[in-house]
């Protein structure tokens, strides 16, 4: 695991050494152990080692045998291996026994369709001489980042915004349409970033850069297929589901440091640590956090799993200092990022690097095999629609109206009523409506005049509507699963634990997102995933087998921290100084009277807008940070 950085030049303009060494220094976090660079004339590439692998030889920046070839590679190969034997059968000589030279010969084989060849995650950068061409590749699903700029004469990369923010050409311009879209997703999707001249290199693509013309030649490479489907009976898809997640799992204990596993006592992270107990010689080390607040800690859940498996069990009782971690987190993140269980995620990984280098979670279970409560709400809805009109919005609308409900504590009937509000819009509006932290009547709220005259007619759901489309037919929990898995989980999620676990030089491996996972997922009947309003209903009739049935039954809990109380207690002074303060509300961007209000509203317990009010001070902090 490793960070990367590079620029390659136009019209023969040497590199500059201390602006490549200094965007290097920017990363040193995900990479502590070594740091290389390869420098020739126009182009510079440059890494930070984490050593997972091949401890002796693996340094980077690698070349080929005649030097036309170097690669600088932040990731792991599983099937590094397997591809070693089929070039060395075609040929090929190796000097390693790294993924990274693996990688190299892939590329010098099969050229831009080497990727495909390749089972892991990963995001690396070639430079051939032979060609004069920059190729760049990042994995499937996008568990590893990779960003880059593309300016009138170079493009600059790296993996990480602090990084490309220490070369003196790129812009600090804001992208107003991307904080557009992050008030929608808590995250910037991606392509864009928070950057005018920034861009992401989305998941599953591969970017060609020449210096001679200028151009970037952006392919995709990879995207999960619903529309065929597998004729298995259940149990025999079963246990083809258990066979393939437990390949997974094997191949990601592949390690040359120590290594664990996160265990939240959640559904996915306990089936990780199961099946890790069954391929794997000694007890699993497992580790666990937990809160003082009850209603945030699962560590019960999570002790429950360790004691049946025999685990090596750790557990961290933190309670969680915003002032003291935010700082942390708005510099690592790099743009405005607000999913609040960021913070947990920061502080399990920094407790569990005192004790391994390498560790598993559960991360993409939910998007594979229909976790989320949000798909069984799809499909009622789906069936709702079917309701003639003057029901739904007469009779069945206005009863439920009359159920109390509390506006700040989370209730089944406020559920309900949230459910009621969007069941009868279009899909995509539906979707849009339950996974929003602002919607569009929100933002009328909150903009000023002129930056919602600028917005006008840039929808946030068109990042989400090609995939509904794309579902091509498909069930609406198919399509939901492929919206996210294109959208939600690497925006949103891959990017949280990355950034969260690299701050802290902890590499995070996901078996549920090995793309033989998601691939086999997608080739399943609806009703295999989500049965009536059970979630994960094949995953966890199998898991039965390896889990206690209390971990299985208990209802999705989500990794969050009690911001809505912060916000009305300890964070309160520090809420109102930071969005209240005469700097934000001149920004431009929102009515000073609604943020105002927003706050007032939440800190007297009359609303509950503790999501939007994060996602507010979170761009704020941002703002403080890296514009002013």
């Amino acid at each position: 695991m490793c960070g990367i950085v590079g620029i390659v030049n136009r019209h023969g303009r040497a590199v500059e050494h201390d602006v490549l060494a200094r965007m290097n220094e920017a990363i040193r976090h995900r990479g502590p152990d070594e740091e290389g660079a390869y420098l020739k004339e126009w182009v510079g590439l440059a890494m930070r080692r984490l050593a997972i692998i091949d401890l002796k030889s693996g340094q980077q920046p690698m070349h080929n045998d005649d030097r036309t070839m170097w690669i600088v590679f932040n990731g792991e190969i599983y099937n590094y291996k397997d591809v070693r034997a089929e070039l060395v059968r075609r040929g090929h000589t190796f000097h390693t026994d790294c993924d990274t030279e693996v990688v190299l010969h892939a590329y010098d084989e099969y050229g831009a369709d080497c990727p495909r060849h390749l089972r892991g995650m990963f995001a690396f950068a070639i430079w051939d001489e032979g060609r004069q061409e920059l190729f760049l590749a990042r994995d499937r699903v996008g568990k590893k980042p990779l960003l880059y700029a593309r300016l009138a004469d170079k493009i600059v990369f790296g993996s990480e915004f602090v990084a490309l923010l220490r070369h003196p050409d790129i812009s600090r311009e804001i992208n107003r349409e991307a904080i557009h879209h992050y008030l929608t997703f808590m995250c910037v999707p991606a392509p864009l970033t928070a950057y005018r001249d920034i861009r992401k290199l989305e998941p599953g693509h591969s970017l060609r850069y020449t210096p001679a013309d200028g151009e970037v030649r952006i392919e995709r490479y990879w995207q999960p297929d619903f529309s065929t489907k597998l004729k298995l009976s259940e149990e025999e898809a079963g246990e083809r589901a258990i066979e393939i997640l437990r390949e997974a799992v094997r191949v990601r204990l592949m390690s040359e440091v120590p290594l664990g596993a996160f265990l939240s006592g959640g559904v996915d992270s306990s089936a990780v640590v199961a099946l890790m107990s069954e391929v794997s010689s000694t007890p699993v080390k497992t580790f666990s956090i937990g809160f003082e607040e009850q209603d945030f800690s699962e560590l019960h859940h999570a002790r429950r799993v360790a004691e049946h498996v025999g685990a090596e069990h750790h557990e961290f009782i933190v309670r969680p200092d915003a002032m003291e971690v935010l700082p942390t987190l708005v510099e690592h993140y790099g743009e405005p990022y607000a999913d609040s269980s960021a913070i947990p995620t920061y502080y399990v990984s920094r407790e569990t690097r005192r004790h391994v280098t390498v560790a598993l979670n559960g991360d993409g279970g939910d998007e594979c095999f229909a976790g989320y409560e949000r798909y069984a709400a799809m499909k009622i809805a789906g069936k709702y629609r079917g309701v003639p009109g003057f029901l739904r919005e007469g009779l069945i609308k206005n009863a439920v109206s009359l159920v109390p409900t509390s506006e700040t504590r989370r209730s089944r009937a406020r559920d309900l009523k949230r459910f009621l509000d969007a069941a009868s819009l279009p899909t995509v509006e539906r979707y849009m409506r339950w996974i929003s932290v602002l919607d569009t009547a929100a933002k009328d709220d909150l903009y000023t005049t002129d930056f919602q005259r600028e917005m006008r007619g840039r929808d946030a759901a068109n990042f989400v509507a090609p995939w509904f489309a794309h579902a091509n037919g498909s069930g609406l929990v198919d399509a939901s699963l492929l919206a996210d898995t294109m959208t939600y989980l690497p925006n949103d999620l891959l990017v949280k634990v990355d950034i969260a676990s690299m701050a802290v030089s902890l590499e995070a491996r996901s078996p549920f997102l090995d793309h033989h996972v998601i691939e086999f997922a997608a080739s399943l009947p609806e009703n295999m995933k989500l049965r009536g309003l059970t979630t994960k209903y094949l995953l966890k009739r199998v898991l039965a087998k390896l889990l206690p049935a209390e971990n299985l039954q208990r209802r999705k809990m989500g990794f969050g921290v009690p911001i809505n109380h912060w916000l009305r207690g300890q964070m309160q002074p520090f809420l109102r100084e930071t969005l209240l303060s005469e700097k934000a509300l001149g920004r431009g961007f929102f009515k000073p009277e609604s943020v105002a209000r927003m706050v007032e509203l939440h800190t007297r317990g009359e609303r509950d807008y503790a999501h939007q009010l994060w996602t507010l001070l979170m761009l704020e902090l941002w703002f403080q940070r890296f514009i002013d």
